[in-house]
Formats: structure tokens, C-alpha cells, sequence
């Protein structure tokens, strides 16, 4: 280990702890180039990067000297994303900087606030914590940083998918401007770049280790599956490897809860995580798992973030992961520190395409096939039971092997070994026979070359298709349809994959069509398909011709078939003449008074004065019209009105 550049006090810890040689992001950290400026560093999981910034950290916080100044005001900050990892970095730190005379307070959620304002209260120099405990702290004015030196955000990427970039804004906006600011991350997409322009100065971009060998030591397997077979794969896969330590994980709170319950009826020793457990349970969880009282757990991603476990060798992905980013934090809780160790995603058929284009986003390569039988379950229990160390050990008492050998006989012997092994052990499960892993595997996409993406400003809400979308890009920029890989339409936007070579042609933003814009992208989009909002009102269909289905008559009969006449001019109506009338047949006759009546009503109408003549009254009273007429109804009527029915 080169100790010329690291601090003396420093280096007497690392060598007191073992340490012979340093990671490559450990020595990344200790070049010249990087010595005083901001750092952006990516390395996978499990490298070493809290000892990384510990002693990049330490010629500002030592300014020369062999141990800390006195005083209250801290001197470093670290921000991590969960309690488990703000207190994995603080232990970390707190032997590392031990001969240093360091005082390291903790501010994490879930902890009592008042412990930590004491803690605070008595100076330290280093503080850990989570953004929003960190966040409450300054903002009540129990955290000063007005002599800050140096700034650490490790697992970055995963605090802004948490949501915590304003919480880290605020945070960092209460430190003077000329501190040192380091960001570690296991991945480093668009976002992170932009945090780190944000509030980094002439920073260094620092990969610690190459896309190659990225996740070296961890094997991956997909294990296609049919659906209803994925709680006896976890099953039979867990028995399959007996690891030490293995972690499960799922994508709800629900799920896991669920899984808990089926294992620990199945008898596994099974502890869970997730972020409705109080700080207390969960710290009693993971040190069951360290003590070996329990030896699997089932976690969510945001619970198991950053937490190291001893002789973790294998991983489960009970539910696929939402990115790729994702996937390479979770492979990443094992395989640490040069150990092997495995990853395996469980794939139902449903989920084929999204698993595949999960490994190819994350760069991996896995090892398609079914998941693990009983049978190959119990030959792989056959195999461990005859290399079990007590075969081969002598015991210090042989007189009671040889009197029981004696007595019940070699056989009997054998059987009661056998039958020891396999109790506390839960059975294997059968499994439905899936499809071969090379049927399984979806086809890869064909190659095309480097490529930049770009995002339109239309989805599925504005009834974009991939045919139509194409002819309109082509037109835009001026390419063929060669030049356009991926295209995939989502939600409200569709992302569409250029040829670098041609994407020039497009610059950072074109207008396809009024209100159809097209913009460039930094790095890959996220591909997973998002939970779609509130359903908005469904385009109408078109109208199809069908007519309306004819109603049952009570008596079918057979229509008769008209006979069809030669079409006739219309006649002329005549004009009505009372001499027409009387001679047409069945018309109706126009109504005559009697003499009687027409003296009457003369009389009346000269008696009156009027010129109207009474209507002859009926019975009642009322009066009657003209005979073979009926009255007209009193009832108002109207365009509007409807006529009235008895």
C-alpha cells in the first residue's frame, strides 16, 4: 500500500485493519490531478468508496498536522440517502479518523432529535446524516456550516431518485462557497451531471473502473419461470445455494410482507426490511443477520440502500427492478471486496422483454435457464451432506461411536445422519416445466451503432404511432429511415433513437409540425413503462354502418310481394265545387242549416245588433256546432305544446 500519500494517521489505521492494498477507487482519489478540486466519481457498489472520500478528505480537515483542531463548528459533512448507510459511513469513519481525535455526530431520521442537537451542541468535526434530519437541523440553527471544508454525497444518483434535491440545495446552499465537493455514485445519469455543475467547481470525473469489468465477481441468472411458480422458485433457489446470507427483494412494502409470511411458514429464518419499521427494528434485523440468527432477508430497494452485510452471496429479485441503474445497486450488495457472489432475476413470461432490456441497459450479461428443481435441490443437498466436515473429523471419545456402531449397525447409523441433515431444512417444490432458457431469452435487438436520443413532445394521449412518427422524422432531418433505431412511445412523450452520425441534423431541438417539437437527450432514457395517470376521455370510435336490429313481431308471418305498377303522373287537384261533392262518392258532405235556423239566428243577430249568430245550444247548455262537427277543444296549442291525450 502506497502510504506516502495518505495521511500518517490515516495510514497507520488502514494498516492496523488490514488493509495491504488499495482499491482502485482509493487510489483513484490520490492522484495528483485530483489533489484539492472537486470530484465526481463513479464506482460500483462495494469498492470501497466511504474509506475513498474518508482520505481524500483528510488534507483539508488535517491542514498538515496529525489531528483536528479544536473547535465547534464542523469541518465535514457527509449525506446519505438512508439511516443504515449515514451509519455504516460513520463507523467507517469514525475508525478510520480514530488517532485523529475526531468527533463524529450522527443526524438521521427515525433517532432522537435532541441527542443529536447535544451532540452537535459539544462541537463535532465530522457530521453524518440523511438530507431531511440534516435539512431540520440548519433550519432550527443546531447545525452550523459556516467552516465547512469538504462536502460528501455518497450514492448520489439514489438521493435524487428519492426526491432529495431540494433537501441537498438547501443543504448545500448554507455551506461557503469555497468548500470542496464530493459526489460518489455507483452510476452517473444526466441528473447527477447536472447536480454537479450545479455546485461543483472545475470538477474531476473520476471512473474508477471500466463498463467492462463492471460487477466482475457477480454471476447473473435469469430464471425463466411460469407465473405461478415465482414464491417456489425463491424457495427452491434459496435452498439450491444455502448462502450464508441472501437478500430478497421486492418492490412494495405489501410484497414483502407477504413474502415474510409464506417463508416463515416454510421455515426459513427470515427477517424483513422496509420503511414502516421503526429505527430500533430495523437495527435489530440486520444484526440478526450478522449473527447468523437469521440468514435471509427481504427488503425493499430504498430500505436495503447501502447496507454492507457479511457474507452476503446471494441476491433475489422477486420483483424486476423499474431501470437498470437499479438492477446494478442491488447485484452490488454482493460481490464486495473481491468475493463472488450471485444475482438471480426471477421472469415470469410476462416480463421476458423487460428483463432483457434491463441487462443490456446495466451492461451485464446473464446466464439464462430454468430455476432449480426439487430433484436438482435434493442432489445438491447430497452433495453438501457428504462433504460435511464431520465425516472426515475423528471424535476425541471414540468409545461411544464404537458402542453405538455396536449396537444399531452401520446402516442405522447412516440413516440417522441422513435423517438429522435434512430436518430443519424445508422441502424443495415442485415446478411447473417452463419453456428451455435459449426459447425463454427474447431475441436481442439488432446492432445499431452508436446512437443519441432524443425525446418528442407526443404519446399515446396524442395517438402517436411508431409509422406515422417515422415519415415526419425523416422529412425533419433529412435521413432515412436507416439512420432511426429505437423508437417507443409512452405515455405523453415518445423517444426516439439517431444515429450519431446523422444527429447532427437535428442540433439540440427541431420543430417536426406546429406543437411537435423534438429535443435532444444526454445519455439513455429510462425505457420502463410508467404507471399511466388518471384515464383521460377515450377518442370516440367511428361510426360503423350497421343498422339497428328489426324487433320481434308477436306473430311472424311471410310478407306478401308487392306488385309492382308502372309509376303514374300525379293528377291535378280539382278545385271543390258542392256540386263535385255531392257527385263524389263517399265525400264528406258540407254541413246546411235549416230554415228554421237561419230565421232564428236573423232574428237574433237584429235583436242583438251583432253581426255574429249564437251557435245552437247542445245539452248542457253548451253549444252545438253545425251537425256531424265536433267542438274545438279549449285547450291552448302552441308549436311547443304537446296535444293532449285522454
Amino acid at each position: 500500500m502506497t502510504q506516502n500519500k495518505i495521511a500518517a494517521p490515516l495510514a497507520s489505521a488502514l494498516a492496523e485493519r488490514g488493509y495491504e492494498t488499495l482499491t482502485a477507487v482509493q487510489q483513484a482519489v490520490l492522484n495528483p490531478d485530483a489533489s484539492g478540486r472537486d470530484l465526481l466519481v463513479s464506482a460500483q457498489t462495494g469498492s470501497g468508496k466511504t474509506v475513498a472520500f474518508g482520505i481524500a478528505a483528510a488534507p483539508e480537515l488535517l491542514d498538515g498536522g496529525d489531528r483536528l483542531p479544536e473547535q465547534t463548528a464542523p469541518l465535514a459533512l457527509a449525506i446519505a440517502p438512508t439511516r443504515e448507510l449515514a451509519l455504516q459511513v460513520a463507523a467507517e469513519l469514525s475508525w478510520l479518523y480514530a488517532a485523529t481525535g475526531a468527533r463524529i455526530a450522527t443526524c438521521v431520521g427515525g433517532m432522537d432529535y435532541r441527542t443529536e442537537r447535544r451532540a452537535l451542541a459539544r462541537g463535532a468535526h465530522i457530521v453524518v446524516g440523511t438530507p431531511g434530519r440534516l435539512r431540520d437541523h440548519i433550519e432550527r440553527g443546531a447545525l452550523d456550516l459556516s467552516g465547512l471544508r469538504v462536502a460528501v454525497l455518497d450514492e448520489a444518483d439514489e438521493m435524487l431518485d428519492l426526491g432529495f434535491r431540494e433537501d441537498l440545495e438547501a443543504i448545500l446552499q448554507a455551506a461557503p462557497q469555497d468548500r470542496r465537493t464530493l459526489l460518489f455514485s455507483a452510476t452517473v445519469p444526466a441528473a447527477i451531471e447536472k447536480l454537479a455543475r450545479d455546485f461543483q467547481r472545475d470538477s474531476l470525473r473520476v471512473a474508477a473502473m471500466g463498463e467492462a469489468r463492471q460487477h466482475g465477481d457477480i454471476a447473473y441468472r435469469a430464471l425463466s419461470i411460469a407465473a405461478r411458480d415465482r414464491e417456489n422458485a425463491i424457495f427452491n433457489l434459496l435452498r439450491y445455494y444455502e448462502a450464508r446470507t441472501a437478500i430478497v427483494f421486492c418492490k412494495t412494502r405489501a410484497n414483502v410482507n407477504h413474502l415474510l409470511a409464506r417463508m416463515g411458514n416454510r421455515g426459513f429464518r427470515v427477517v424483513a426490511l422496509s420503511g414502516e419499521l421503526s429505527q430500533q427494528e430495523r437495527t435489530h434485523a440486520l444484526q440478526a443477520l450478522r449473527d447468523g440468527r437469521a440468514r435471509v432477508c427481504i427488503a425493499t430497494d430504498v430500505a436495503a440502500r447501502g447496507i454492507d452485510l457479511p457474507g452476503l452471496e446471494l441476491v433475489i429479485h422477486a420483483d424486476l427492478p423499474t431501470n437498470s441503474e437499479t438492477l446494478l445497486h442491488r447485484s452490488g450488495r454482493t460481490g464486495r471486496a473481491g468475493a463472488k457472489g450471485v444475482s438471480a432475476l426471477i421472469v415470469p413470461p410476462s416480463d421476458y422483454k423487460k428483463a432483457q432490456r434491463l441487462l443490456q441497459g446495466a451492461k451485464v450479461v446473464a446466464e439464462w435457464g430454468a430455476a432449480p428443481s426439487a430433484d436438482e435441490v435434493g442432489a445438491r443437498d447430497d452433495a453438501r451432506m457428504l462433504d460435511h466436515p464431520a465425516l472426515v473429523t475423528p471424535l476425541e471419545d471414540m468409545a461411544v461411536a464404537r458402542d453405538l456402531l455396536d449396537r444399531v449397525g452401520p446402516e442405522q447409523i447412516a440413516a440417522a445422519f441422513v435423517q438429522l441433515w435434512r430436518e430443519g431444512r424445508p422441502p424443495p417444490e415442485e415446478l411447473t416445466d417452463s419453456a428451455p432458457p435459449s426459447a425463454a431469452a427474447p431475441r436481442a435487438p439488432r446492432e445499431f451503432g452508436d446512437s443519441v436520443w432524443y425525446v418528442l413532445t407526443v404519446g399515446h394521449t396524442g395517438r402517436a404511432e411508431a409509422r406515422w412518427l417515422l415519415p415526419k422524422i425523416c422529412e425533419a432531418g433529412g435521413i432515412t429511415r436507416d439512420a432511426i433505431g429505437a423508437i417507443r412511445v409512452r405515455q405523453d412523450e415518445t423517444f426516439v433513437q439517431i444515429a450519431t452520425a446523422e444527429a447532427a441534423r437535428f442540433g439540440e431541438s427541431v420543430e417536426i409540425e406546429p406543437e411537435l417539437t423534438m429535443r435532444r437527450l444526454k445519455g439513455e432514457p429510462s425505457l420502463d413503462r410508467k404507471p399511466a395517470g388518471p384515464a383521460g376521455p377515450r377518442p370516440r370510435k367511428p361510426a360503423t354502418g350497421f343498422a339497428p336490429k328489426p324487433r320481434k313481431t308477436a306473430v311472424s308471418r311471410p310478407a306478401e310481394k308487392p306488385t309492382e305498377k308502372p309509376a303514374a303522373e300525379p293528377a291535378p287537384k280539382p278545385e271543390w265545387s258542392p256540386v263535385a261533392a255531392e257527385a263524389e262518392p263517399g265525400a264528406r258532405k258540407k254541413p246546411r242549416w235549416s230554415a228554421a235556423q237561419k230565421a232564428g239566428k236573423g232574428k237574433k243577430d237584429a235583436a242583438t245588433g251583432t253581426g255574429k249568430s249564437a251557435a245552437p245550444k247542445g245539452k248542457g247548455g253548451k253549444a252545438a256546432g253545425p251537425a256531424g262537427k265536433r267542438p274545438a277543444s279549449r285547450r291552448p296549442q302552441s308549436g311547443n305544446t304537446p296535444p293532449f291525450r285522454r
